[in-house]
């Protein structure tokens, strides 16, 4: 459809081979000598995009940019002047203009302030598809060979990046190529991590960065300063890559990588072994009081700041620390008005739990699954939260203060989708992405077996005790009422498994930019 121009210029008949040109194109353009004809004109029609000289008798670009804003809110408007005083400017931007040009203009540059604001959706999706085209064939020829732990972050990274720029463009078709190639990776990466788990625990030189040594070999070397340590629970690598944006504005970043968390991907063992610095059997060996086993009642993480004390003291630290969980917003706005008490302390932890409440209440609550249908809403509310958070607030208190920030999780999530049968006794986990325990019938090969639990460093409550994992988009379910978990279950983010969401998390480094 034939895009319609104004045009609105005292001179506009020295313009007329500009609108010759832009007519040539294909563009519909009308013109006017003045502000309030364009006012008028807009309040007759609807226009794509107006251009507005700023230096006109009458009503001035200004004031008719105030005006048609009134009128026609949406409508992109560009700014033309002679005058490059930055007031005039601020004035026009104020007024929420598309563009600012200064005279005098060529057609070219005309005909590109009108592709950006009107094609430019169009244009980007056109680079976006063809740019990932390219990639494609390169991480195509990637999965065909034998990635090491480093790569596999590295590939991971690009998915998530292309996965973030089609979230944004109208042009859904590579998307679901790049779906497809997702799901071979993740396929491949589960492989990897049964070929190779085991021996990364028991110190291959190849291990990555694991959860477990996370806190020694990264966190410990900073506390020659003050650090606050913020740990938000269940965060995937694509979310920490929405809430970037939000904390660049206070924060340069030092470092950014990427660390793998253990299996299982739950909370009950990944985050005790990244506060105590040890897996979980060798947590429930040395630290009984601290451990609870799958058939106790009660919550699992109930001695995280006792078991980062025993951490610190075996690492020498003879430090001032506080801990803090934050599982509600008043605990959050509590801990921000109390900012000043926890200054001078050497570590501060925080550990916030809003993005694993989140992805149990989109399983659980019908109006939020419907605002996280999938990873991109999903993103894109954990993004609005932050916005909104007192832990926003909590950061801005950081930087004003100048103090050094790590960010990090315990393990992402992922969307479950292919249900997978088992049957165990009624003591047996709950948890959909892995179950542990004596007499599990099971089809061996859909899962991750870990059929001696000292392979992996997991506690072992019987002789006969075994853990299986879910791979890729896997979840159990019971072959009783099977449909009716199915149902309630399928497209939730889940966690316990091996996928790239669940094992790859983020760590960064964050420095005050007011330091």
């Amino acid at each position: 459809m034939q895009a319609k121009i104004l045009w609105a210029d005292d001179e506009i008949d020295l313009l007329k081979p500009h609108i010759l040109f832009l007519e040539q194109k294909g563009y519909s353009v009308e013109t006017v000598n003045n502000g309030g004809e364009a006012v008028d004109k807009c309040r007759e029609q609807l226009f794509d995009i107006v251009f507005l000289d700023e230096n006109m008798p009458g009503i001035s670009g200004l004031d008719a940019l105030t005006k048609i804003k009134e009128i026609r809110p949406m409508v992109p408007i560009v700014m033309i002047t002679k005058s490059e005083e930055e007031s005039i400017m601020e004035e026009a931007i104020g007024g929420k203009i598309a563009d600012y040009l200064i005279k005098p203009v060529n057609p070219n540059q005309i005909l590109l302030s009108i592709k950006k604001n009107l094609d430019h959706s169009k244009l980007v999706s056109n680079k976006t598809n063809s740019s990932y085209q390219q990639e494609f064939r390169q991480i195509a020829m990637e999965l065909n060979q034998r990635l090491d732990a480093e790569e596999w972050a590295s590939l991971f990274k690009r998915l998530t990046y292309w996965d973030i720029q089609f979230q944004s463009i109208e042009d859904q078709g590579m998307k679901e190529v790049l779906e497809m190639q997702k799901k071979e990776a993740n396929q491949q990466f589960c492989r990897f991590i049964e070929d190779n788990y085991c021996d990364w625990l028991n110190g291959t030189e190849d291990a990555p960065q694991l959860i477990h040594t996370l806190f020694k070999n990264k966190i410990n070397p900073l506390l020659k300063e003050p650090v606050f340590l913020i740990v938000i629970d269940n965060l995937r690598y694509d979310q920490w890559q929405v809430l970037r944006p939000t904390l660049s504005n206070y924060f340069n970043f030092d470092k950014e990588e990427i660390a793998y968390s253990i299996l299982p991907t739950a909370t009950h063992y990944a985050r005790n072994a990244l506060f105590s610095g040890l897996l979980p059997s060798e947590i429930a060996k040395k630290y009984p009081n601290y451990w609870s086993s799958e058939s106790e009642d009660g919550g699992k993480n109930m001695y995280e700041k006792e078991l980062l004390t025993e951490n610190l003291k075996r690492l020498g630290k003879n430090i001032k620390m506080s801990y803090h969980k934050i599982t509600n917003i008043d605990a959050g706005k509590k801990l921000n008005d109390q900012f000043s008490q926890i200054l001078n302390n050497d570590l501060n932890v925080i550990v916030y739990n809003f993005v694993d409440m989140l992805s149990h209440a989109r399983t659980e609550m019908k109006v939020i699954k419907e605002l996280a249908d999938d990873e991109a809403a999903y993103r894109s509310l954990t993004e609005s939260w932050f916005e909104h958070s007192p832990l926003l607030d909590i950061f801005k208190n950081i930087a004003k203060a100048g103090i050094k920030v790590v960010i990090t999780t315990d393990h992402g999530t992922v969307k479950v989708n292919e249900a997978i049968k088992i049957v165990g006794p009624k003591d047996t986990n709950t948890n959909l992405r892995y179950k542990t325990g004596k007499n599990l019938d099971y089809n061996e090969k859909e899962v991750f077996r870990i059929k001696n639990p000292d392979d992996a460093f997991l506690p072992k409550e019987n002789l006969s005790g075994e853990y299986v994992f879910c791979k890729t988009d896997g979840f159990f379910v019971y072959p009783n009422n099977f449909n009716h978990f199915l149902k309630h279950y399928k497209d939730t983010f889940q966690h316990g498994g091996i996928s790239m969401e669940e094992m790859l998390i983020p760590y960064v480094e964050m420095t005050p930019k007011s330091k």
